[in-house]
């Protein structure tokens, strides 16, 4: 099992930044990947970001391109998404996911682990 914990969320004007951390413990594995998945209300869950722990391979959805960055710290196992220049169409539940297949895959079913989410609340 893998346990994920996020933190970090808050309520942010537009424009500002944030950072989102998700701690991960358990039975980790080194070839996996990691996810920040976001649900907005009323809204299907979407992917936001994906890398790998092993060599860091990223990738982003179109909408957060340029203005997000995850990031990961094998150390201490602990995986961030830096989020900057924040619209209000931000604003979601946060959370953060596990593939012990390593796939960088938008899609949510290749993610087995899910922490809780983090509220992220960009206001106008």
């Amino acid at each position: 099992q893998v346990q994920l914990v996020e933190s970090g969320g808050g309520l942010v004007q537009a424009g500002g930044s944030l950072r989102l951390s998700c701690l991960a413990s358990g039975r980790t594995f080194s070839s996996s990947a990691m996810g920040w998945f976001r649900q907005a209300p009323g809204k299907e869950r979407e992917f936001v970001a994906a890398i790998r722990w092993r060599g860091g391979s990223t990738s982003y959805a179109d909408s957060v391109r340029g203005r997000f960055t995850i990031s990961r710290d094998n150390a201490k196992s602990t995986v961030y998404l830096h989020m900057n220049s924040l619209k209000p169409e931000d604003t979601a539940v946060y959370y953060c996911a596990a593939d012990p297949g390593g796939r960088l895959s938008p899609a949510i079913g290749t993610y087995a682990y899910w922490g809780q989410g983090t509220q992220v609340t960009v206001s106008s």
